[in-house]
């Protein structure tokens, strides 16, 4: 039995349509709230709506929310963008990164994650087995108790290193996945340490067909994108639009030379957009109509003329690859 969880319930998958792999719709991150950093709080559901709508007007049907529980997701609004636009919205349960971790719990999110003044706190006291349990709770019953089901488990590593507890929260994703078969994804800080991820998941006897490396594009190394392609694993690409780290042209060259080499099955597409800066209902940026809108047409273009199908490569990144990537398969 294979099915995608979404803020709907379960779908087949076949049914998911034109999907962008990582986003944040509406969160306010408990570390940028106590760093007064306003341009990372996406705290506003009618705004993000507008940009989820224009998302919808050029054909977008899916989006994953990348937020996991220690970056603040409000999952209510979330939900009810899902019920007012009819996008499909699929969840995120699991982790960030260890410098988040020095934030607060928020009071609603003490109710599942017990007592602990910090994250940190929290997931130090912890045994692996507990904080696994914690994320199969969120998948199999609902995201911070809620009853709205996540659909792919989530960790991450700091930038040129993995600190102690993302190692363990690492390993108790994998426990959840292995029990849950949800799907997998990982956070890499500036696109570093997917390898050093990767002989740790190996070591929890993960299935690197089930995993999607997120951030791919912010370490443009084609070498490096080959060694992870060649585990099977998925690649994301979703920096799009984030030219103070790379041009465009380095983006698409790098996507296309993993299709050189075979791998086009493995791509995903998206613009990690979470800031109010990026977005365009909030201060005017290039928001989640720009990847749609703008940079698939440039990306055909550039496709064909390095004798590719433009097109064919646009339904794998964004309509068959997320459709075999977000699948749970029982």
């Amino acid at each position: 039995m294979s099915f995608i969880r979404t803020f709907h319930g379960d779908m087949d998958p076949s049914k998911l349509g034109f999907t962008y792999s990582h986003e944040h719709i509406v969160c306010r991150p408990p570390y940028w709230i106590e760093q007064k950093k306003d341009d990372l709080l996406l705290d506003d559901k009618e705004k993000s709506k507008l940009d989820v709508l224009d998302f919808q007007k050029l054909g977008g049907q899916a989006i994953v929310d990348a937020t996991a529980v220690d970056y603040g997701r409000d999952i209510q609004a979330v939900k009810e963008i899902a019920e007012e636009t009819g996008i499909t919205i699929i969840g995120t349960a699991g982790f960030n990164k260890s410098f988040l971790w020095d934030a607060s719990i928020p009071e609603h999110v003490k109710k599942v994650t017990g007592d602990y003044a910090t994250y940190y706190q929290w997931i130090d006291a912890k045994s692996v087995n507990e904080l696994a349990d914690f994320v199969i709770r969120e998948i199999e019953e609902g995201l911070e108790g809620t009853g709205i089901r996540g659909g792919q488990v989530k960790f991450g590593t700091g930038y040129n290193r993995i600190t102690p507890l993302e190692e363990k929260t690492l390993r108790a994703v994998s426990i959840a996945h292995h029990e849950t078969k949800a799907p997998m994804h990982s956070h890499t800080e500036a696109g570093t340490m997917g390898l050093e991820q990767i002989e740790l998941l190996q070591k929890e006897n993960v299935n690197l067909e089930y995993m999607s490396f997120g951030h791919m594009d912010r370490n443009p190394d084609p070498y490096y994108h080959e060694q992870i392609a060649q585990t099977g694993a998925y690649l994301s690409f979703d920096g799009i639009s984030k030219i103070k780290y790379a041009p465009e042209s380095t983006r698409i060259q790098c996507i296309l030379e993993l299709v050189k080499k075979g791998y086009e099955d493995q791509i995903l597409v998206s613009g990690d957009t979470a800031r109010k800066s990026y977005y365009k209902h909030y201060d005017y940026g290039l928001g989640l109509e720009y990847i749609i809108g703008k940079w698939v047409p440039r990306f055909i273009d550039e496709a064909y003329k390095n004798g590719f199908d433009g097109e064919k490569l646009i339904d794998k990144f964004f309509i068959e690859n997320p459709a075999r990537c977000f699948t749970f398969k029982k």
